[in-house]
């Protein structure tokens, strides 16, 4: 048990479409991990709460509009890098108001949940495919 790392609390949400599949982001070039693909979301600021910081980076990254009542807590990762310890609560979100648009140049990908493992993802988000694979198939 490694003690004196950072804990880094980040957020992500599994868009969910109508057709049962995820919405996946690229990480733009200069971003630590940049070329991965992951959940959207951010880390969530000071005195921020998680469905906040969600909602607020849902905003930003993706023109999206989602109502606090529309996320549904699903799982989390806890995933120790090798500078900080990260955890990750990870919430399903199938209803929100808006086209996706993303807007930080990212890449997006709608993925049916058996296809997630295809795409190179971090670490952390790794374990999370499982249990969306059981949700959603």
């Amino acid at each position: 048990m490694s003690m004196g790392k950072k804990t880094v609390l980040v957020v992500a949400c599994a868009l969910v479409d109508v057709d049962g599949r995820v919405l996946i982001a690229k990480r733009p070039p200069g971003r630590s991990l940049a070329g991965l693909w992951e959940f959207p979301g951010g880390k969530v600021e000071a005195g921020e709460t998680p469905e906040a910081a969600l909602i607020r980076e849902l905003e930003e990254e993706l023109s999206i509009e989602v109502k606090p009542a529309c996320l549904a807590p699903f799982t989390f990762a806890s995933h120790a890098y090798e500078t900080f310890h990260l955890l990750m609560p990870l919430y399903i979100c199938r209803k929100w108001g808006g086209d996706v648009v993303p807007r930080e140049g990212q890449a997006i990908a709608w993925v049916r949940a058996g296809r997630l493992s295809d795409f190179e993802m971090p670490p952390a988000d790794i374990p999370l495919l499982a249990m969306l694979r059981d949700l959603l198939v």
